[in-house]
């Protein structure tokens, strides 16, 4: 149902999944564990799917918190469930016990955070387009605000699109040359003429580094080729499907 990151796993009072597509009640392209509120999916299904993460999670339903994904760089601070509407935001800290911070991904990189020791805990939903705009930055800096550390920072990245799954277009290559001078070595050449195939994975360990968190696991999971694991956007867009699922990776402070 869900994997972990042994670096996570180690710390004392901090609980989090890396949740994959099995165990869940959604059937059809959703199947099985769809944790997409925003999914086309049946919402009984999604809420029940939730509930099964936040009890893996030990944690309450209402507790399993995510925020309204807009591929930006904006971190918001959680100190208890939402009301009816979710913030528009990419990551979310807190230092309160008993919240699961859930971010929702189908390629983008999940990546989990945690200062064990000031008890601050940190989840950011990292596409190559916050990425790029700052949000790993945020994440940090929000972290240590609440009185993180980021020389005690664990981090962990799930299951993300690889490199031999992601192939874009020269006008990517260009805009991210433009927006992130630097990363040559990130691109490797493509079959099709012009294209490239981009390492998401490998941006996001870059950008952390540059940051300062010298803990960082990258679990080397690619969405696109695990389709017994995992969803994928990209994979359902070449397949040409109405809709597709999401992943949870979810981060938590034990009471």
């Amino acid at each position: 149902m869900f994997i972990e990151a042994p670096a996570l796993a180690a710390l004392s009072k901090i609980r989090h999944a890396f949740f994959t597509r099995q165990g869940g009640v959604s059937e059809g392209i959703y199947a099985s564990l769809n944790g997409g509120i925003g999914s086309s999916d049946d919402p009984e299904r999604v809420k029940e799917n939730r509930r099964r993460m936040a009890e893996a999670l030990s944690v309450a339903p209402d507790a399993l918190i995510s925020v309204y994904q807009v591929h930006s760089a904006e971190a918001v601070v959680v100190d208890g469930p939402w009301g009816a509407e979710r913030p528009k935001a990419d990551a979310m800290v807190t230092k309160v016990p008993g919240l699961a911070l859930a971010i929702t991904t189908a390629d983008c990189g999940p990546v989990l955070f945690a200062d064990a020791e000031s008890g601050v805990i940190g989840a950011a939903h990292a596409g190559w387009r916050g990425a790029v705009t700052g949000v790993l930055e945020s994440t940090i800096q929000a972290m240590e605000r609440l009185g993180a550390q980021r020389s005690r920072i664990v981090a962990a990245l799930g299951p993300t699109i690889s490199q031999k799954a992601y192939e874009v277009g020269p006008e990517f290559v260009h805009r991210f040359a433009e927006e992130a001078p630097g990363h040559d070595r990130l691109f490797q050449a493509s079959e099709k003429p012009g294209h490239a195939m981009f390492d998401l994975p490998g941006f996001i360990g870059a950008r952390l580094k540059a940051s300062g968190i010298e803990r960082f696991t990258n679990l080397d999971l690619c969405t696109y080729s695990d389709e017994e694991r995992f969803f994928s956007y990209r994979r359902t867009t070449h397949r040409q499907e109405p809709d597709y699922g999401r992943l949870i990776s979810a981060i938590a402070l034990t009471p």
